[in-house]
């Protein structure tokens, strides 16, 4: 790890976090089959699926995982390298469902305007809630986790990195000063 980097959670810190989150989500949620998580690409989908295995876990009851990509759906596009969209998957209608979007890290909101943007095409659901693993804060726009691993005030400058073993082949969160 270079000297200009700072490891904020451990692998087993990730995996306490996630179970609280998982337990807090099952708190707040009442109706479990009517729960669908979503998680916003990259980062946000392991974390969705890691999320509803701890939920299945505590309460024997199987979890609708979906994934979202709001590539399409950003207000920054013109600023941002082209890449692939990732496939959205999702029910056909989320009528009638409680949506939990789940993020990796919320910084301006703008991440999650698009996610709600984007969750509107496919029906109105009678409640979305928004799970993260880390807010630093910073924000742009009136948008709140509703459930959030970690509180980390940052400076704008710095970076929070994500690694999930997924995605990355590790568990962890770092600070990168610069």
């Amino acid at each position: 790890m270079p000297a200009d980097t700072v490891e904020i959670l451990s692998a087993e810190e990730i995996r306490r976090t996630v179970n609280r989150l998982a337990s807090e989500i099952v708190e707040k949620t009442g109706d479990l089959e009517k729960l669908i998580l979503v998680g916003i690409y990259t980062r946000g989908v392991p974390l969705a699926q890691t999320l509803a295995q701890q939920i299945e876990r505590l309460e024997q009851t199987p979890i609708t995982v979906g994934a979202l990509d709001i590539t399409f759906y950003r207000d920054d596009l013109d600023k941002i390298s082209t890449r692939t969209p990732a496939k959205t998957k999702l029910p056909k209608d989320l009528a009638g469902r409680t949506v939990v979007l789940v993020d990796d890290v919320i910084f301006s909101g703008r991440t999650i305007r698009a996610a709600l943007n984007a969750v509107s095409d496919y029906g109105r659901p009678d409640l979305v809630r928004l799970a993260v693993l880390i807010d630093r804060g910073h924000r742009q726009l009136p948008i709140h986790p509703d459930f959030i691993g970690k509180q980390l005030p940052t400076a704008s400058e710095e970076v929070v990195k994500v690694y999930l073993q997924t995605t990355d082949q590790r568990d962890a969160v770092e600070l990168l000063k610069r």
